[in-house]
């Protein structure tokens, strides 16, 4: 555990190493980008000096990375404000979203999974595996802009925007974010069904379940006691990786349906060259995913006992 543990802290610097470099060749320069084209060239090696992008790099990098460590997010280019309040709020808002598509595609996912193994080469599977394998080809931004256009331009079942009004109750939001949600749940159900459906293959196949049978004990009986739980250990990984790319994977989600989440945050501060909120967005995606990860480990680990024996030795 303990070298699971320093392999994610080597990762996330690698991570902030990269971020840092790669924010740094994004075409333009900042102060340029901050006054506009038609600014003094004065103005913008004094702003530039201000901002301490003319600092050399590697100065630059300790400054932020110390910061980031003990919590100084550092301030915004773009709104000369602290980074920290605008990131919370961002991942909050993509936590709710990831929330709604996370309650809607797991049950389903699992439950497409459990039917498509019980009918296993008969039409239930088969129409499941198409219909997951179909969902998980077509890109989010085809099925939101699908979405978008028969339910909230025709029929105006849901709002155009997932954004709610200020002060709206739970149930408002939640109204504002099923269609947002769907593309995800569309894109994410043929990943979960199929691992769902292999691990209970697998399940149904071995033989304490045989055994189960042969003491006579009722079919959904095993099910629920001696299959399930060994059919979704590999699901649990799956899941959780999943469920991060929910929260990182929303750029397109977010733009399209007007929405202030963390993909929001990102694009719009990459386009502004807001390197300090650049930065710590990237980073709080990579630290949320590497966090993700380990539970997924811990999580596999406790409900198999031959990992946790083979870690015990």
């Amino acid at each position: 555990m303990f070298k699971r543990l320093l392999m994610s802290v080597a990762t996330l610097w690698l991570l902030s190493v990269l971020i840092f470099a790669g924010a740094r060749m994004l075409p333009g320069n900042v102060g340029r980008t901050m006054l506009g084209p038609f600014a003094d060239a004065e103005a913008v090696a004094v702003l530039n000096h201000e901002l301490g992008t003319d600092r050399p790099l590697l100065v630059q990098y300790g400054s932020w990375i110390g910061g980031f460590v003990t919590g100084d997010l550092g301030e915004s280019y773009a709104y000369r404000a602290p980074v920290a309040p605008f990131l919370w709020s961002a991942l909050r808002n993509s936590g709710k979203l990831a929330l709604v598509a996370f309650l809607m595609v797991v049950p389903l996912g699992l439950l497409g999974g459990t039917v498509a193994a019980l009918y296993r080469d008969r039409p239930p599977d088969r129409i499941l595996s198409a219909v997951g394998l179909s969902a998980t080809i077509v890109p989010e931004f085809v099925s939101g802009i699908v979405l978008l256009l028969v339910f909230s331009v025709w029929l105006r079942w849901f709002p155009i925007s997932a954004t709610a009004p200020e002060g709206a109750g739970p149930l408002t939001q939640l109204y504002h974010l099923i269609l947002p949600a769907l593309p995800l749940v569309l894109v994410l159900f043929g990943y979960i069904a199929r691992m769902a459906r292999a691990g209970m293959i697998e399940a149904l196949d071995a033989d304490y379940t045989r055994t189960a049978i042969l003491k006579g004990l009722s079919f959904p009986r095993v099910i629920w006691r001696h299959v399930l739980r060994n059919a979704l250990l590999p699901t649990i990984s799956v899941i959780a990786t999943q469920t991060v790319y929910l929260i990182g994977g929303l750029v397109v989600i977010e733009i399209l349906f007007h929405y202030q989440g963390i993909g929001s945050l990102i694009y719009t501060a990459a386009n502004k060259k807001d390197f300090p909120m650049l930065q710590a967005g990237i980073m709080a995606v990579g630290i949320l995913f590497t966090a993700m990860t380990l539970l997924a480990d811990l999580l596999y680990a406790a409900l198999n006992p031959r990992i946790r024996h083979r870690g015990g030795e």
